[in-house]
């Protein structure tokens, strides 16, 4: 919110630029088929950092509301440190995704729907009760094995949904308002992929 802030109403447009070029994910950094990209420093944290750029209001606000709703139970759960690396590797799952789906792109990705994501796949591990009825402490129920959990009902319609979703945005190209872009569904998937395979990784709980 903040990098948002300082973007919308104390940046001019080369600055915006700037930032853009420095720290939003360029799939063609990595491809070697621009050259002033190849010793790019920029490289290294845009994986990273691309996450903390949004297009515009509409954008950071659908990404704050799922956070808020994904990203609590998951960050109750594993504390706040844990919470960080996750994000990283999630954004960083992201990132290789859309990288895969759009090596040598010159056009930026911002965003940190993939990192939302990770959240909803770390969900799937244990937020799911398999009596169907939520309660507040929901982030102290064992986590479940992958294939186990899928044995819940309610996960895979919501996994089901999730991924039609996606992949509706990615076959019709819908873009986030106000800003022309196309949604990085890929990277959606690459975040979410993360959260459902590797939160065990992450899990401070595992012996539950």
């Amino acid at each position: 919110l903040i990098v948002h802030l300082l973007r919308t109403y104390l940046l001019g447009n080369e600055q915006i630029i700037w930032l853009l070029v420095n720290f939003a994910f360029i799939p063609a950094r990595y491809t070697g088929e621009v050259q002033q990209f190849m010793s790019d420093p920029a490289a290294l944290w845009s994986p990273v950092t691309y996450s903390f750029l949004h297009g515009d209001w509409t954008h950071i606000i659908v990404n704050t509301i799922w956070l808020l709703a994904f990203g609590a139970v998951v960050a109750r759960r594993l504390g706040n440190f844990r919470f960080i690396l996750f994000c990283i590797a999630s954004s960083l799952f992201g990132a290789l995704a859309h990288y895969v789906a759009h090596s040598g792109s010159l056009v930026p990705m911002i965003g940190a729907s993939a990192v939302v994501s990770g959240c909803m796949g770390a969900a799937v591990r244990f937020a799911f009760p398999d009596t169907g009825s939520f309660s507040p402490q929901v982030h102290e129920l064992p986590a479940k094995g992958l294939f186990e959990a899928f044995q819940n009902r309610q996960v895979v319609i919501f996994t089901a949904v999730w991924f039609a979703i996606n992949f509706l945005f990615g076959i019709s190209g819908g873009g986030i308002a106000g800003e022309g872009q196309s949604i990085a569904w890929e990277a959606h998937i690459g975040g979410f992929l993360c959260g459902l395979l590797f939160f065990r990784v992450f899990d401070r709980n595992t012996g539950a």
